[in-house]
């Protein structure tokens, strides 16, 4: 079955770094754009990164531009965010998703499937 598995998350103090990983398997990574989500604790859940099928296209909402970088390795069908200089109000569970296309990802859109999240702490 669709399995997608993220591993990564920890307690870091500000400014600081955490690499988050998404292991996928039951359908045809490299066949999908990926992204990662999060959401706070009395938030909705809110796009952060998006990449497409074949890593030439990502997206980035405006808070992480220049200090998040998503990337993949369609050989591993693992994505992986790479988040520096940490903020306090990064915390929150990290999501990553499927779907079709790497602009509606970030449109929250056409999401085929998700994972269960980890959490990341940034401590001030």
């Amino acid at each position: 079955q669709v399995q997608l598995v993220e591993s990564g998350g920890g307690l870091v103090q500000a400014g600081g770094s955490l690499r988050l990983s998404c292991a996928a398997s039951g359908f045809t990574f490299s066949s999908y754009a990926m992204g990662w989500f999060r959401q706070a604790p009395g938030k909705e859940r809110e796009f952060v990164a998006a990449l497409s099928r074949g890593g030439a296209s990502a997206y980035y909402t405006d808070s992480v531009k220049g200090r998040f970088t998503i990337s993949r390795d369609n050989a591993k069908n693992t994505v992986y965010l790479q988040m520096n200089s940490l903020k306090p109000e990064d915390t929150a569970v990290y999501y990553c998703a499927a779907g079709s296309q790497a602009t509606r990802l970030a449109q929250r859109e056409g999401i085929d499937y998700w994972g269960q999240g980890t959490q990341g702490t940034v401590s001030s």
